[in-house]
Parts: C-alpha cells; structure tokens; sequence
C-alpha cells in the first residue's frame, strides 16, 4: 500500500508576511525662518562687500545695486548669468580656430566639422 502525503504542518519560528500598511503622506516643507533680517532690503551691495572685490564685480554684472535686487536671482541663474559670455568667448576661439585649420586639446571633432570647406 502507497504511503500517504501529509500537509505540511508550520514549525514555531515561521510568521506570516506583515500586512504593507498605506503609504504616509509627507507633510508639505515648512518655510525656513531665516530670523529677523539684519539688513534692509534697501542696503547698497558696495557698502556690504567693500572689501570683496569679486562680489562687487559680480554685482555690477547682475546690475544690482540693493540687496532685495540682488534676492530676486537664484544661486544657479547668477551662475548661468556669468558663465554665458565665457561660453559664447570660448566658442568663438574654437571657430576661428577651426577656420586656420587648428584646435583646442580634444576638440578634433568640432574643428573637422567647422573648418571651411574648399
């Protein structure tokens, strides 16, 4: 006669899965209070940056003059500000180059692509 199977029986140290319980909402980000501004929104950038020669420079190209100007940009956009006519310098040098049959360390492709054709 064939041996009959039997079930399985769990053994003591077996769980069952744990229920996935609904994902909790994030509370939306509070605004960080920077404390009460020590100064106006009104207060000439030279005369905060005195002795920051770079910073006035930066200033003059923004063309802001009062720190509430100067609030409206954010860190990448003066960024992206400044860097712009170093990109458009640096492209110009690499066409002209490109046109006396010369270019810069790695930039063979652009020179073949922008050297004048005969």
């Amino acid at each position: 006669m064939p041996k009959k199977k039997s079930a399985k029986k769990p053994t003591k140290g077996t769980r069952k899965p744990a229920k996935k319980s609904p994902a909790k909402k994030r509370a939306p980000k509070k605004k960080v209070s920077l404390g009460r501004p020590t100064v106006t929104v009104e207060e000439k950038l030279f005369m905060l940056f005195h002795g920051d020669y770079e910073a006035r420079q930066v200033f003059e190209f923004l063309r802001a003059e009062t720190v509430g100007e100067l609030e409206q940009f954010s860190p990448p956009e003066i960024i992206h500000r400044l860097s712009r006519p170093i990109r458009e310098t640096v492209d110009r040098i690499r066409i002209a180059l490109a046109q006396k049959n010369r270019c810069l360390a790695g930039d063979e492709e652009f020179a073949a692509q922008h050297r004048p054709s005969k």
